[in-house]
């Protein structure tokens, strides 16, 4: 219990935190304090190509195993998976209609990238590595979360969607990005490492604290504006349900074999909830859910309870059951 509170303590006074906490702050204040629209857009960019990079250099250096493949098919099934008891707990639990439901569901199933990100940087800073290609597990479950969704939401409703729509995610700009690079750094390795490392290694914990401090930004106006629609069991499920997801994670980690990091990185994962890639699908495809749910839980609600009790709490699983 003590090393929990010690990790949680060192996560709470983490630079990164503390820049998301300030635009949390500063936005519920109603701060004039902006990121650029383009500014934060880049920022995104930097930090897809910057992991997605080094995750493919580090598979180059390692090589491809059954390990890896059996990691990716666990992060796929994970994604399908936790959309469907997502979404039985908003009915029973909630009372959402069915697309609302659908709709949260499938921001529970997908990732939330920069809570991947500061999993990584909290990693790191306690001196633990992961396999690299946990990048490409992320990226993977970003897709099957957004499918189970539109099954979920349509099932009974007569409403179809075309390829258009799988089309759209797939071409994610984040998803692209990511991938790309990962295809980038697996070709080049580790020579190709380190000759960008002055631009994707030194500056990455600074650029992260910026795009935090945007995404407190953003959290604190979506609680402003969207506080009305959060009844006290949706507050619930947005801070429960990323336990649940974590230990399922946990489960497919030890299943699969990773190590402590890695098994930390999958937990992660599995807890985590989009707000990024699925509001930008389900734009898309299911225009009837409410943008003030989904995305106010998603990063009002749960962002910040991973980013400062979550992440100390799935590293010390993940130390507990190695």
């Amino acid at each position: 219990m003590q090393s929990i509170i010690d990790l949680a303590t060192a996560n709470l006074l983490a630079p990164t935190v503390l820049f998301f906490v300030l635009g949390l702050v500063a936005s519920l204040a109603r701060s004039d304090l902006t990121v650029p629209e383009a500014v934060a857009k880049g920022l995104a960019l930097y930090l897809m190509l910057a992991i997605g990079f080094k995750g493919g250099a580090a598979v180059a250096g390692n090589g491809v195993d059954l390990t890896m493949v059996f990691a990716f098919v666990a992060g796929v099934l994970l994604s399908g998976l936790i959309p469907m008891i997502a979404f039985q707990l908003l009915r029973w639990t909630t009372g959402l209609p069915r697309v609302d439901a659908a709709a949260v569901a499938a921001h529970y199933g997908s990732i939330s990238i920069v809570t991947f990100l500061a999993a990584s940087q909290a990693l790191q800073w306690r001196g633990l590595e992961a396999e690299g290609y946990m990048v490409a597990v992320a990226a993977a479950m970003e897709t099957p979360a957004i499918i189970a969704a539109l099954a979920l939401s349509s099932a009974g409703s007569g409403r179809r969607f075309d390829g258009r729509t799988f089309g759209e995610v797939l071409l994610n700009g984040s998803i692209v990005v990511l991938v790309g690079a990962f295809a980038i750094g697996l070709i080049t390795g580790a020579e190709g490492l380190e000759t960008i490392a002055p631009f994707i290694v030194d500056p990455f914990t600074g650029v992260l604290c910026l795009f935090l401090l945007d995404m407190g930004l953003i959290a604190g106006r979506g609680l402003r504006e969207g506080a009305r629609f959060l009844t006290l069991p949706l507050v619930l499920f947005g801070l429960y349900m990323p336990l649940i997801g974590g230990l399922l994670g946990a489960a497919a980690a030890m299943v699969v074999g990773l190590s402590v990091g890695g098994t930390a990185l999958m937990i992660t994962l599995g807890a985590s909830a989009s707000y990024i890639a699925v509001p930008a699908a389900l734009r898309l495809a299911l225009p009837d859910a409410r943008p003030a749910i989904y995305l106010t839980l998603s990063l009002g609600i749960t962002f910040p309870f991973n980013l400062t009790v979550g992440i100390p709490l799935y590293l010390s699983l993940a130390t507990m059951l190695h």
